[in-house]
């Protein structure tokens, strides 16, 4: 297997056709320029590797060769922790429903053979599922109608079903027994047992995992949410498969439900497959890193600014999609998230033209109650190399960059640990 970094850009040697290039798009990106999960160009020497802002493993062509992209180092061989960075973003309920174009998975492609510590998918699948999950129990789990079947000592209720009702008189010589399925309004319903099925999983895997099996964050959601289905059911997957229907009071179900289906077919739908091994099967999968950097500020932003509307996100003016919109007594700013770790010793103008243009939008200076004359404060937020601490004790205003007016940028410590 080939192993490389983000933002990786070298010429190596590799056991590749001399003369072929390789590469794979991210079908969830609308950037043009860094959309590519990987790039391999020949050239002279061998051949140019291109990583840009994800992570994952993939096929390279056709002849078995495998390629793992890992997070980057930090400084003191820390790696970037993407859990815990996920964790603080969903520490707020709404931040589950961005999270959708976070990670591709290849299902139609051949698992590949990996090491228990390289597996990115399945850590980040089960920090999702349990922290929305969470969310749902919090509310209180939905209640619906259900189709059951059930076998009635002495009375008849909905629809009665001959064949085995016969069948189980001449079982148990009992001629009042009768097999029917009616509707029941309970917990018990196939989303929730879907649920359930998955938490199980989850549950079973963590242990599996030497750096999530110390993770408290996670086993305190499974503490938190395993209890509130004891009233539910564990019936076979293709039963509960069948569950398509949300409600409009439960927007969490949705992305619940998706994120329990991959993980079930991740683990082929089968608890024996849950078990520590010395190599796991896992199917191509990519991770947008960008992403995740923009929700992990996202979350940062909503500790310190937990007021109604305070922080929009994603906010839509004339066809541009702003990162973030801040509007508190203190700031009244346009903030972009920018996962590049060069801004630390620099900035790049392409980025400070494209934050004053979502500053210069009327719809900005209108949402932020600001005049044609005012100047409307930009900020990019960058990774950089400092302890993982909240926003709550920093100035947003504290570094200036020097040539612009009103524009600022401010690096934050992502979370890290120790290479496995």
């Amino acid at each position: 297997m080939l192993v490389f970094s983000e933002h990786t850009n070298e010429v190596r040697t590799l056991p590749l056709p001399a003369d072929q290039a390789f590469f794979y798009k991210y079908p969830h990106q609308k950037r043009d320029n860094d959309a590519y999960c990987f790039r391999l160009r020949p050239e002279a020497d061998g051949h140019r590797i291109e990583t840009s802002y994800f992570i994952g493993i993939d096929w390279v062509g056709d002849k078995g060769q495998a390629l793992f992209v890992q997070p980057k180092l930090n400084q003191g061989g820390f790696q970037t922790d993407f859990l815990r960075m996920l964790a603080t973003a969903l520490r707020h309920p709404d931040v589950a429903a961005h999270t959708k174009d976070l990670f591709v998975i290849r299902f139609d492609q051949p698992a590949i053979d990996i090491y228990p510590e390289h597996d990115l998918l399945t850590p980040l699948l089960a920090v999702q599922f349990l922290s929305i999950v969470k969310c749902i129990v919090r509310r209180g789990l939905k209640k619906s109608y259900y189709r059951v079947e059930r076998r009635l000592n002495g009375r008849v209720k909905g629809k009665i079903h001959p064949g085995n009702s016969i069948r189980q008189q001449m079982l148990d010589s009992n001629a009042l027994l009768m097999h029917c399925s009616f509707d029941e309004f309970g917990l018990d319903s196939p989303e929730n047992r879907l649920l359930k099925k998955t938490l199980v999983f989850v549950q079973r895997y963590l242990p599996t995992v030497q750096y999530l099996h110390a993770e408290s964050y996670l086993q305190e959601l499974l503490r938190y949410t395993l209890p509130a289905f004891d009233q539910v059911g564990e019936d076979p997957v293709n039963d509960m498969l069948s569950c398509q229907k949300t409600h409009a009071f439960y927007p969490e179900y949705t992305e619940a439900i998706r994120l329990g289906r991959l993980l079930l077919q991740r683990f082929g739908y089968h608890l024996s497959n849950v078990r520590k091994t010395a190599t796991l099967h896992t199917p191509p999968f990519w991770i947008d890193m960008s992403k995740l950097f923009e929700l992990y500020v996202l979350g940062l932003l909503k500790d310190r600014f937990p007021g109604p509307r305070q922080v929009l996100y994603h906010y839509t003016v004339s066809g541009n999609e702003l990162d973030f919109v801040l509007h508190t007594p203190d700031y009244q700013m346009v903030v972009d998230a920018k996962y590049k770790p060069r801004y630390a010793h620099g900035f790049t103008n392409d980025d400070i033209r494209q934050v004053s243009g979502y500053a210069r939008s009327k719809y900005v200076y209108r949402q932020l109650g600001k005049t044609e004359h005012d100047v409307i404060d930009c900020l990019i937020v960058y990774p950089d190399n400092l302890p993982a601490e909240g926003l709550e004790e920093r100035d947003l205003k504290a570094e200036r960059i020097g040539a612009y007016v009103g524009m600022y940028k401010m690096g934050v410590g992502v979370p890290g640990r120790k290479q496995p």
